[in-house]
């Protein structure tokens, strides 16, 4: 298939909420996962959305195994999953510095549940039901979040944690929010 543009922030599309995907359906979108999975290799990204693409149906695709974007991320097994469901699984919250390829070049603070379970479908229509925690949980939460309009940067509760990639580099970023 192919390496698709990457909607950026500031494109209405991406603050929609997102339609769910008919089980009949999930076949009509193999070229648009494909897709997905290209762009999402050819930009280094720990997961993508559909609606970063342009496309507004629940699909989202995450894995990292070695990502120079996240060096000392955790391994987090390649995923399809159409239709997320995430239920919290208790009230632990930790912060973590996020980026995002529709917010390039920035990061920030966003404070997130530490443990979740989450499903949905994979490609084949069947059920994904698996229950995660540290980084794992985080970019299922952070793709999900795309899903309902949402971008990491409407999650940041102090701006001064918010800023470009190469200025935060210069300060140590493992603090909780000030």
């Amino acid at each position: 298939m192919a390496v698709q543009r990457i909607l950026r922030m500031g494109d209405a599309r991406l603050f929609q909420v997102s339609s769910p995907v008919t089980s009949s359906d999930i076949p009509n979108f193999a070229s648009v996962i494909e897709d997905m999975i290209e762009t999402m290799n050819d930009a280094d990204g720990a997961g993508l959305a559909a609606p970063q693409i342009g496309i507004m149906k629940r699909i989202v695709i995450f894995g990292v195994e070695h990502n120079p974007r996240y060096p000392d991320a955790e391994s987090v097994p390649f995923t399809i999953l159409i239709n997320p469901l995430i239920t919290p699984l208790n009230e632990e919250i930790e912060y973590g510095w996020e980026g995002c390829l529709s917010v390039p070049g920035m990061r920030g603070l966003v404070a997130r549940h530490a443990n979740i379970r989450y499903s949905g479908l994979n490609e084949k229509g069947e059920q994904i039901d698996r229950t995660v925690s540290g980084f794992h949980a985080r970019v299922v939460q952070h793709e999900c979040d795309h899903l309902d309009g949402i971008l990491y940067p409407l999650r940041i509760t102090d701006m001064r944690n918010f800023g470009f990639e190469e200025e935060l580099a210069a300060q140590p970023l493992d603090c909780p929010p000030s």
